[in-house]
């Protein structure tokens, strides 16, 4: 079921795409997430700069946890028609009113809005610089049935959290990431484009922080992260971005100069 919606939004430009019908993820990914990934061979928090390789890594999808306690998830997002631009404009565009983010996920996202919305619409920065160092206050589900929960994110210049600089000069496509000293997540969306799109490979590691512009291990030694959070993060991951890479063509061919 749909998450709240009022009058006026009802009568924005926006509303035909909260009652568009969600895009229907790939049978392939759920069924990936179903078994937990080889924590000898996942993705780790001090590799993030890994993703620059070519190909793929082991375990583009799934979840797992590590002998230390923390965890992880991966998704591979196909995004035909999506471009690392319009992938930039989307997190600096959508903080700005709550419906923005609800037709990303009309199932389970009620809203998420910038704390710096001067930033956002600041037209001497580029899309990128226009979310990096922004904190977004959201509320979300990660099921239609699941308690709304409120969530802060802190989005960062990659740079700042670990990629190398040398390799950001020379990549083609975009990091959306977060992360800091004070919650133990890292969170990274890698677009890179292919022939007539992009695709998006994300990661997320909990019990991680950022601490002098790298990953640090913030879960204490004993603690373990309950996994069942990380697979449900997983399973709406897969949904909110396989309609995202759906919808924001249009989204942007229609407001991309509307802020």
């Amino acid at each position: 079921m749909p998450v709240p919606i009022t009058g006026a939004e009802m009568n924005s430009p926006l509303y035909k795409y909260f009652v568009m019908e969600m895009a229907t993820p790939p049978a392939e990914s759920y069924k990936k997430a179903e078994t937990p990934l080889d924590p000898a061979k996942a993705h780790r928090a001090p590799d993030l700069n890994k993703l620059f390789d070519e190909g793929y890594m082991y375990g583009e999808i799934g979840y797992t946890q590590f002998e230390d306690g923390t965890a992880m998830l991966a998704n591979h997002t196909l995004m035909p028609g999506v471009t690392p631009d319009m992938f930039d404009w989307w997190f600096a565009w959508h903080g700005l009113e709550p419906l923005r983010y609800k037709i990303w996920c009309h199932d389970e996202h009620h809203q998420a809005i910038t704390r710096n919305p001067e930033k956002a619409r600041d037209s001497s920065l580029s899309m990128k610089e226009r979310y990096w160092d922004t904190i977004h206050d959201v509320k979300e589900a990660m099921s239609p049935e699941g308690p709304v929960l409120d969530i802060m994110i802190n989005f960062r210049n990659p740079a700042d959290i670990g990629f190398d600089k040398e390799k950001l000069k020379d990549f083609k496509g975009t990091i959306v990431c977060a992360g800091n000293e004070h919650a133990p997540v890292i969170m990274v969306h890698f677009v890179r484009p292919t022939e007539g799109g992009s695709e998006l490979r994300t990661r997320f590691w909990t019990g991680w922080g950022v601490r002098e512009g790298k990953p640090f291990k913030m879960l204490p030694d004993g603690a373990k992260i309950p996994t069942d959070g990380v697979k449900e993060l997983l399973l709406h991951n897969i949904k909110e971005f396989t309609n995202l890479a759906v919808i924001l063509p249009k989204v942007y061919a229609e407001f991309k100069d509307q802020f």
